[in-house]
């Protein structure tokens, strides 16, 4: 069995000023059970991730870091999403934990889910997945669209786990080959399967969000699918290819057709089917270009190589910085 691991959960934060103060002390209780039940070591941290948030959400983070050790905090430099901030966090964490948990702020998550993740871990898993049980708490449209979602990833080849957000363990060993994936267009939970290494999966019911507002409106969760879809497959590509086919194919016979009818004599001349043929073929070449120009703007943003994210403040610095100042202080006294 593996020793204490050094644990840090990662915790993005977007206008979280709300729910912070209420799920921020539910995380240093679950860290301090974990620890006093010997499952992590006691250098575990909580990192929060400020994802460019406008209201006072990093202020809140900065308070956290300096009531208690275990708290500590990044900042973006400006708000760059959900899975960016996920990223900046799991890659500031490799370096100084063995494993680390990634959740959101929300309180949705079921915490008791992380000794699970633990125990898994200390079985031989290095990636273990948070995967919903059930959806009660979403309403009938959102349960509808996002199994509709997980089975259209499937569908489209892309390896992701059913039920399973961004509610995951992942050891420090597979974050240094994680680092390799150097894509800009950032699809977590669809990634990390591509990883390998042993892997399994924890059930946990997810709850209501217990303050603020939800950051994921329909919009936002058309994007990800979008994105994830386009990020890890090319099947629509290959199918746009087998529909220009059946179109052609189609075409084909319809010629023949038309040149047999104008050989008897029985042709009519006929705007309506004319236009809705026109009509038929104009959408399917619409739509065609429409998803060939999402690959060709992937590509586009891929070549430019910008950074996936930038830090601009650590809370760990302000700490350093004031106690430098505090004994420069003291040796000038003397």
């Amino acid at each position: 069995m593996k020793e204490k691991p050094v644990l840090w959960v990662v915790v993005p934060c977007f206008n979280e000023q709300d729910v912070l103060p209420i799920t921020a002390p539910m995380f240093l209780k679950e860290l301090q059970d974990l620890e006093a039940a010997g499952k992590i070591s006691e250098n575990s941290r909580v990192l929060f991730v400020n994802d460019g948030s406008r209201d006072r959400t990093w202020e809140i983070i900065q308070e956290l870091s300096k009531s208690d050790a275990h708290f500590l905090g990044i900042a973006q430099s400006r708000n760059r999403g959900h899975q960016n901030a996920v990223l900046a966090g799991l890659m500031e964490a490799k370096d100084r934990c063995d494993i680390t948990i990634s959740i959101d702020c929300d309180g949705q998550d079921d915490l008791s889910a992380m000794e699970k993740m633990i125990d898994a871990y200390r079985d031989g898993c290095e990636i273990v997945y948070g995967v919903r049980a059930q959806r009660k708490t979403d309403t009938r449209f959102k349960r509808t669209t996002a199994q509709g979602f997980y089975r259209l990833m499937r569908a489209m080849g892309a390896d992701i786990v059913y039920n399973h957000a961004d509610y995951r363990l992942v050891s420090s060993r597979v974050l240094e080959h994680f680092a390799d994936y150097r894509e800009v267009n950032v699809f977590l939970r669809g990634m990390f399967p591509l990883v390998g290494f042993r892997s399994t999966s924890v059930c946990y019911d997810r709850k209501e969000r217990l303050a603020g507002k939800s950051h994921y409106p329909l919009r936002k969760m058309l994007a990800l699918a979008l994105d994830g879809i386009t990020s890890l497959s090319v099947r629509p590509l290959h199918l746009i290819g087998m529909l220009g086919l059946f179109v052609c194919l189609f075409g084909l016979l319809l010629m023949i057709w038309a040149v047999a009818e104008a050989v008897h004599g029985r042709s009519v001349a006929g705007w309506a089917s004319l236009l809705c043929v026109t009509c038929l073929l104009g959408g399917i070449q619409l739509i065609s270009l429409g998803v060939i120009g999402q690959y060709v703007g992937k590509i586009y943003m891929e070549t430019k190589r910008r950074p996936r994210y930038i830090i601009s403040e650590r809370t760990w610095e302000e700490q350093e910085t004031a106690r430098e100042q505090a004994k420069h202080d003291a040796d000038r006294s003397v």
